[in-house]
Order: structure tokens, then C-alpha cells, then sequence
């Protein structure tokens, strides 16, 4: 079953993307005009404070069971093999109590997620990997630990890097914006590994209960993601070798800079260079397939991606709001008041209502 977030974020996809027709939605969805007409306008919904997905008690216990039913089909006749309804039957009579609706929605999601899916030795345009690393970096004097976010495109071997004190959903965010915007557009697919910033929880070996932080960045720029195996970097492995690449040949010897928009604009920089190098076997730069590549883009949406995460607050006697796990003073005329406080990667900003 999706959550709302979910089919909030793929209705978004089919239609401002994909071309789908409303008309259409309206007819699966059964939905109301104005409704869909909001999900359209908004990349999240407006008000939007649900922190965990709505569960599905009665289907949860019996999802491993049509994992099973599917899998022994497999090796069967396709004639042969159950159906959704069937299925519904089958659990019915093992004590499952729930509607037929919620066990051919989990069907089809399985059905879905159990393809296997294979590492291709070309890859065509528009499609990008997304990864972490980590370094050392003299920083005003003092030796500490960086991490930074690496996109690359495998098409064009295009790629941009950028550091960041710790690896976290605002630094995740803003590697994507900032990323999007040296490309010049927003690639059509993303491929990740399985981090808790953006997975909640994983249910199967292609199901995932993705975080809101994003989904909310999916729902912005409409691209499609896909996530490995569990154990198998290999299929994100053009952005693997880019980490270890930007390490050896952008962080060795160890930087030594004043701070990280140094450091930032030094790596920035060092990306720029790099399109101009042309490839072995290649007849062209990387800056000349990255233009190129940006044919297959999703165009930048008109209004940027806000990259910090937002919560409410109250001061308190000692003019303190709390956040992140951190206190941080406001002028007396805050006092007692309600806030909204936003942290980006660099700075927290505390507002009155």
C-alpha cells in the first residue's frame, strides 16, 4: 500500500512529467477535482506533519506469506499461477480478515519490486548515481574528518562533489540542488544505496518505506529513484569508483583551508576542470556529452528546493529554543513565544510566527 506522501509524489510524476492526462487520474483514483488540482500545485502537502507512513496491520503479517505464494509460482506454468483474488482466498482461509483491495495493492508492489534487475555495461543519458565519502581535511588549523556527497552522471562521466560536516538529510538535500544546478537540469533516474536518510525501512529486497525527507525532494523534482540490494554496491559502482577518484586526486595530499566554502569552492573548481579531460575510447570531452546528456533532463523546476529542515518551537525562560539536540538564545522579545526554527547545512535560523 502506498502512504499518502507516496501517492502524493507519483501522482506529481504521471502527470507533470510523464504527460498523463488529469481526466485519467480522476477516473483511477476516484479522487475530487480540487484534490488533485492541490497535489499539482504543491510538492508536499500543505500542513503536511505526519512522521511515519499509515500501517497496514491486517496485511503486515501476512506479507511474507504472498512472498512465498510468488516465489513457488515462479516455477510453474504462467497458467497456473495465482492471481490477486486467489491469493486474497488463500489468506482468508490461513485466518486473514482484510479486504480483497489491500491484498492485490501488495501483490502488485511485490510483483514489482521481486524483478531482478541487472548492472548494464552501457548506460543511457539522464540517469545519475549518489553516494557519500569521507576524508580528511585540515580545516583553520586543525586536522577533522569531512564527509562529501557525490553525484555522478555515468553517461557523460560528468560529476560534482561537495563537502559537508557531517552527512545528515540537510546536507543530502543540498548536495542534490547544488548538484542539479552545476548539471543544468534534474536527472530522469537516481540510483542510491540503502541510507536511513533516505529509507525508513526496508521490507523486501526491492520494497522500501521511504523517509518524507525524500520523498518531499522527489515530489520537487519529479525524477524516479532506484535503490540497491542490500550487499550490492556494484550497482551503483560508476559513483563508487567516482568516490574513491575524487579522494585520491581532489583530497591528496590533505587540503588545508580556512573552511568548508574554501574547501567547497576549491572542489567545485576541481569538478570544472575534470570536463574537460576526454576518456579512453571517447572522441569527445565530458563537458561536450554532458551537453548533450542535459537533452535527456527534467527541466529545473521554477521555484528552488528550500534544502533545511523545518520544525516548531517555544522559548523558554532562559530565551533558549531547543533543536537538534542543541539550545540556541534569542533576543528577549522572543520570549515565551512560539517559533518555527529552520536548520540548513551551514546555519539555523529561528523565526516568530
Amino acid at each position: 500500500m502506498y502512504s499518502d506522501m507516496e501517492l502524493w509524489v507519483e501522482i506529481r510524476q504521471r502527470v507533470l512529467r510523464d504527460g498523463v492526462s488529469k481526466r485519467q487520474i480522476l477516473r483511477e483514483t476516484g479522487m475530487h477535482w480540487e484534490t488533485l488540482q492541490k497535489i499539482l500545485q504543491h510538492p508536499s502537502p500543505p500542513g503536511y506533519r505526519r512522521k511515519d507512513p499509515p500501517k497496514q496491520p491486517k496485511i503486515e503479517p501476512f506479507r511474507d506469506r504472498i512472498r512465498q505464494i510468488l516465489e513457488q509460482d515462479r516455477h510453474v506454468h504462467r497458467k497456473q499461477r495465482h492471481t490477486a483474488k486467489r491469493i486474497w482466498e488463500v489468506l482468508q482461509e490461513e485466518g486473514f480478515t482484510g479486504g480483497y483491495t489491500i491484498v492485490k495493492n501488495a501483490v502488485r508492489e511485490l510483483k514489482r519490486t521481486s524483478k531482478e534487475v541487472y548492472v548494464p555495461l552501457t548506460h543511457p543519458p539522464g540517469e545519475a548515481q549518489v553516494d557519500f565519502g569521507h576524508a580528511l581535511v585540515k580545516m583553520n588549523g586543525v586536522l577533522r574528518k569531512i564527509c562529501f556527497f557525490v553525484m555522478a552522471l555515468p553517461y557523460s562521466d560528468a560529476f560534482f562533489v561537495r563537502a559537508y560536516e557531517r552527512e545528515c538529510t540537510e546536507t543530502f538535500w543540498d548536495g542534490h540542488v547544488r548538484a542539479f544546478a552545476f548539471f543544468g537540469g534534474v536527472p530522469r533516474r537516481i540510483s542510491y544505496d540503502n541510507s536511513k536518510i533516505a529509507i525508513a525501512k526496508i521490507i523486501g529486497p526491492r520494497l522500501r518505506e521511504l523517509t518524507q525527507g525524500f520523498l518531499q525532494l522527489v515530489s520537487h523534482y519529479l525524477f524516479e529513484y532506484h535503490f540497491c540490494l542490500v550487499r550490492r554496491p556494484n550497482e551503483k559502482g560508476v559513483v563508487e569508483g567516482t568516490v574513491k577518484y575524487s579522494r585520491l586526486n581532489f583530497l591528496v595530499p590533505v587540503p588545508e583551508v580556512r573552511d568548508f566554502e574554501e574547501l567547497n569552492a576549491l572542489l567545485e573548481q576541481r569538478c570544472r576542470e575534470d570536463l574537460q579531460r576526454r576518456l579512453r575510447g571517447q572522441t569527445q570531452t565530458k563537458e561536450a556529452l554532458l551537453r548533450e546528456e542535459q537533452m535527456s533532463f527534467l527541466a529545473l523546476p521554477f521555484a528552488p528546493f528550500e534544502a533545511c529542515r523545518t520544525q516548531g518551537g517555544r522559548v523558554n525562560s532562559e530565551l533558549l529554543v531547543r533543536f537538534d539536540d542543541n539550545d540556541y538564545s534569542v533576543p528577549m522579545e522572543y520570549a515565551y513565544q512560539d517559533v518555527v526554527v529552520k536548520g540548513s547545512t551551514d546555519r539555523v535560523r529561528i523565526c516568530r510566527l
